[in-house]
């Protein structure tokens, strides 16, 4: 099987003083063809003015490189949630956020914003999901930007939504912005809030059917430390979790997702990151049963 067609990369950091030509270059070393980064800690809402991050740089050596820049990735921080209107300053907060966050990604150069689509905190779903199209229509509004927003499908911690692939088609229908919505699939948090991950091509057709496969703009590729239904959201590097190896070669392959970037997001060991590693064996299709043990 031809790897051009496969876009694959990891999670990238972006620090000084290389910033984002930094971010190319880490994703390079791996081998990828994609990859995904925040603008700024994703624990916190701080950002450096772009004009600061070396984007020219970085946009060269992509170009250089060959990397299709419509395929990266941007995801929001994490601690905004946009579903809830409960603690006061926070929805506002939310919103100028998200509408920053899709200006920076298109001073990158970049077309997709990973967002997740917040928690309900004891308001119920149906309202959580009112809340947030209510917000992405203002934001929407309000950017100024081509920039699609990939809503992530999540594990179902806590009181999450997006946990199905309805709650998700909801929040799209909802929206009065629908084109510019679409989906960010998990592997690890699919397998974690029930769906059956080892069947991918009924995942596929649930999602397809449920969704529409062309909103499919981003899978995350990771493997899950607790099995089926667990709603915890704990990932695992690749074939050492409940997911496994042969599901997520699957994935990866899969003629329906040849066009969509995959990301993994899995934990670095000992403090190095084992992305050039996984993603060796995710295009070859031959798995070391011991591969971590070199980072020992």
């Amino acid at each position: 099987m031809a790897n051009k067609k496969i876009y694959i990369g990891s999670h990238v950091s972006m620090n000084a003083p290389e910033f984002y030509l930094g971010s190319v270059k880490e994703a390079l070393s791996y081998g990828s063809t994609t990859f995904m980064f925040y603008t700024g800690a994703p624990q916190n809402t701080y950002r450096k003015p772009v004009n600061e991050l070396k984007i020219a740089e970085g946009r060269k050596l992509i170009k250089e490189a060959g990397l299709d820049e419509s395929k990266l990735i941007v995801h929001a921080p994490y601690i905004i949630n946009a579903a809830n209107k409960a603690k006061e300053g926070l929805f506002d907060l939310s919103k100028d956020v998200i509408v920053s966050e899709l200006q920076r990604t298109a001073a990158f150069g970049a077309s997709i914003l990973v967002l997740h689509p917040g928690a309900h905190v004891s308001q119920g779903f149906d309202l959580a999901i009112n809340n947030l199209a209510e917000a992405l229509d203002e934001i929407f509004e309000r950017d100024g930007t081509n920039v699609r927003i990939a809503l992530e499908t999540m594990a179902g911690k806590g009181t999450e939504i997006g946990i199905t692939f309805e709650q998700i088609a909801e929040i799209i229908k909802e929206c009065h912005h629908p084109e510019r919505l679409g989906v960010c699939l998990d592997t690890c948090h699919i397998s974690d809030a029930g769906y059956d991950v080892h069947d991918v091509d009924g995942i596929l057709k649930e999602f397809d059917n449920i969704i529409g496969l062309d909103r499919l703009l981003v899978v995350h590729i990771n493997d899950s430390k607790n099995p089926r239904g667990a709603h915890k959201d704990r990932h695992e590097n690749i074939g050492y979790g409940y997911v496994g190896f042969d599901t997520l070669y699957k994935f990866i392959h899969h003629p329906l997702l040849d066009n969509v970037p995959k990301i993994l997001e899995t934990p670095y060991i000992n403090e190095k990151p084992p992305y050039k590693q996984e993603i060796e064996m995710l295009l070859s299709g031959k798995f070391d049963p011991n591969w971590r043990d070199s980072f020992n």
